[in-house]
């Protein structure tokens, strides 16, 4: 079972301001930050994660942060939606929230069976809330979203082509998902390999614009294998279709491969190993600002450049 991908591990999306994002994930939503950090690429720009008591793969959802930048377009050729997990009878609460919050919502509806409430993050982002069945994952718990209503993690994500068949013959053929379900132009895949955060939805879009990634629209889908040596025989997989995958990239938290399906959309295979704890211990996840080591000598700098988080 562990030399297969192991459902999802992460989801990065983009946010246009920091302390909103932050409030939002933390106060709304009822995450918790798991990591404050930079982008390993743009130092001066944060790198939040968001996700449950550890950090569980499967759960964690992460933003690069510029500010100001503008707003995106979902479209072909990216991951279009968010779907996470909550119990069963929890909906209510979480439109009564959401119109507490003056989130943006839809009403409830109904997909593959099962409820589900779509809503917008600030920047726009797109989300499900998804009543799981048999979902026993335990969500962070704040004053305001206990467990009888708290996340639970991925439920699924959607990625929306212009060609179903490009992107499903990654999915069945390199990542072992089953293709198992279809409402309209909407294919359903699922990994036995897990029980959660183990669906792929593909809507297929002949004639639909591709995708323009900022503010409010997803950067990338990260899949999750148990360890180095499975990522590295991914890797040799990979690259024997033809298609143009990175060497290994140390992430501190997780190693790291990324190479763009054929439809376009960035795929990354991460590692468990070695998990947000390496540098600061479960209770105090989130508290402070980490960097990678490259970038320590510049502390002093990278601080001042980031915006203040407000309590």
């Amino acid at each position: 079972m562990e030399n297969r991908i192991l459902g999802l591990h992460h989801i990065t999306a983009i946010a246009g301001n920091a302390n909103r994002n932050h409030d939002f994930y933390t106060k709304v939503l009822g995450l918790r930050l798991v990591k404050k950090t930079v982008n390993f690429d743009d130092p001066g720009t944060y790198h939040f994660y968001f996700g449950d008591e550890a950090g569980s793969p499967g759960t964690i959802l992460t933003f690069f942060h510029w500010e100001g930048i503008q707003k995106g377009k979902t479209g072909a050729g990216m991951a279009t939606n968010i779907g996470y997990s909550v119990p069963a009878g929890s909906l209510d609460f979480w439109t009564d929230r959401f119109k507490r919050f003056n989130v943006q919502h839809e009403e409830l509806n109904e997909r593959f069976g099962q409820k589900y409430l779509s809503f917008q993050d600030p920047d726009g982002l797109k989300f499900d809330l998804i009543e799981g069945l048999n979902d026993n994952r335990k969500g962070w718990e704040t004053s305001e979203v206990t467990a009888d209503t708290a996340t639970k993690g991925f439920h699924d994500v959607t990625l929306t082509v212009r060609k179903l068949d490009r992107t499903a013959n990654i999915l069945v053929d390199l990542f072992g998902y089953k293709a198992v379900q279809q409402e309209g132009n909407r294919h359903r895949f699922i990994t036995d390999a897990v029980d959660n955060a183990s669906i792929v939805d593909i809507i297929e879009a002949p004639q639909l614009e591709f995708g323009i990634n900022a503010a409010g629209t997803n950067h990338h889908v990260a899949f999750r294998v148990k360890n180095d040596d499975v990522l590295m025989e991914f890797r040799g997989k990979i690259a024997s279709k033809g298609l143009n995958i990175t060497p290994k990239i140390d992430r501190d938290y997780f190693f790291s491969l990324y190479f763009r399906e054929p439809n376009g959309i960035l795929f990354e295979l991460a590692t468990d190993n070695p998990g947000f704890t390496r540098d600061e211990p479960l209770s105090e996840l989130g508290k402070s600002l980490k960097l990678p080591a490259q970038y320590e000598g510049q502390r002093k700098e990278i601080e001042e450049s980031l915006p203040v988080l407000q309590d």
